[in-house]
């Protein structure tokens, strides 16, 4: 499927091709919903990032989150990119999987299909305030799930 996205200004425009287009998993990380998660949580799709192109790119800025786990703090490779001009998040990229990009669903102009379940992970870190809208056949994870994106569609029969 191909995705066309958008910075909340309009400077930022991208698209690319996406085999896991379904925004299912909900992350209530403190990086996640901080950058991004208005909700509480963020919602990251995969993307081909060979397929990536960019308008706008001049007002992309980058940004490291800091991991802090127990008194020890480690600066993250991911790059989260955002607009400098409204601060709208647009995407994420590690180098650690050079062949994906994540952008997020919020950044996503075109229609986006609805997803059968969701999963919620990294409820540990979820801010006090938040109360999870859990439906019938949500999954739930402390941490991480161990089922990748590229299974969750295809467990799902949802492959695009």
């Amino acid at each position: 499927m191909r995705l066309e996205g958008s910075c909340h200004c309009g400077t930022v425009k991208f698209s690319l091709d996406s085999a896991h287009p379904y925004p299912y998993q909900r992350c209530y990380c403190s990086i996640c919903r901080k950058t991004q998660g208005g909700g509480g949580y963020a919602i990251n799709l995969g993307g081909d990032a060979s397929s990536l192109q960019v308008n706008g790119g001049e007002a992309i800025s980058i940004y490291h989150a800091v991991m802090r786990e127990e008194g020890n703090s480690q600066v993250s490779n991911a790059e989260r990119h955002f607009c400098s001009k409204c601060g709208s998040a647009l995407w994420l990229f590690d180098p650690q999987w050079p062949e994906l990009v994540h952008p997020f669903a919020s950044a996503i102009d075109t229609a986006l299909p609805k997803v059968p379940e969701s999963t919620h992970l990294m409820l540990d870190s979820k801010a006090s305030w938040v109360q999870p809208q859990l439906g019938g056949n949500d999954k739930q994870f402390a941490h991480y799930p161990d089922e990748s994106l590229a299974q969750w569609h295809e467990r799902l029969g949802v492959e695009r």
